[in-house]
């Protein structure tokens, strides 16, 4: 079975919340798809309900997109401490903190029910399974602790 980087990370060496680039690949044709752990919660200290999770998921996959060139995709770890963020191309990790940060802060103060997409039985899998309460607290307690540029220091907060 091959290694997944995800599993040979020290969870007891970072501190949350952080962005980290686990890695950028490059396919046949040049082009450059980056990996980055956006960590909301210290691993094995705590995790965001999945209700609240999964509305943050799902009003995240577009700010993002609204603010970060080039997002693939934003997927939730299953241990509930941060998600996946996939990216065409090679942006920083500043410039990823910053697109998170705008999309928490309008969880946090801007975004109401109707701005949540996919909450129907029609868009979304397990569309019973939300909260916009659990994201905004969330989405304000992640922002005044702060966002590390850094894993395993607080940089940048």
């Amino acid at each position: 079975m091959a290694d997944v980087e995800s599993f040979t990370l020290d969870h007891t060496a970072v501190h949350a919340p952080y962005v980290r680039l686990i890695q950028t690949e490059h396919g046949p044709k040049g082009d450059a798809i980056s990996n980055f752990d956006v960590r909301f919660v210290q691993p094995n200290e705590g995790e965001i309900p999945t209700a609240g999770l999964h509305t943050i998921e799902h009003v995240l996959a577009g700010l993002l997109r609204d603010h970060l060139e080039g997002v693939i995709d934003i997927s939730p770890f299953g241990c509930r401490t941060g998600f996946h963020l996939i990216t065409w191309g090679e942006p920083g990790v500043a410039e990823v903190v910053a697109a998170v940060r705008v999309g928490l802060t309008a969880i946090a103060e801007d975004i109401t029910w109707d701005d949540v997409p996919g909450v129907d039985a029609i868009s979304c899998g397990n569309y019973r399974d939300h909260s916009l309460h659990s994201a905004r607290e969330w989405s304000k307690r992640i922002l005044e602790q702060g966002i590390s540029l850094d894993a395993f220091e607080r940089v940048g907060v």
